[in-house]
């Protein structure tokens, strides 16, 4: 049997204003949908001005819902599928 391998290529765009770090997560799948996400990084006023541990944080946080996002779709899709509710996917 041969398999076809399929890559996903996630994106990740992030702001920050020096309290806050905003991330947006894309993710482009084979049949041409996109899945979206965001998260969010807070820094409290006495923490080091630590920019890449907010994109740490925020980013991380996007991606969990961005899984959380493609375990939906997933699962909606088995419904359609097979015309009956399914068990729920879990992480």
């Amino acid at each position: 049997m041969t398999h076809t391998a399929v890559g996903w290529h996630v994106e990740l765009e992030f702001e920050e204003d020096g309290q806050h770090t905003r991330a947006a997560a894309l993710v482009r799948l084979a049949d041409g949908t996109e899945v979206r996400a965001r998260g969010q990084a807070s820094r409290h006023r006495v923490d080091a001005d630590q920019p890449r541990v907010g994109e740490e944080i925020a980013g991380a946080r996007a991606l969990n819902e961005l899984a959380m996002r493609l375990l939906t779709k997933a699962h909606d899709e088995i419904d359609a599928d097979s015309g009956r509710t399914s068990h729920p996917i879990n992480v």
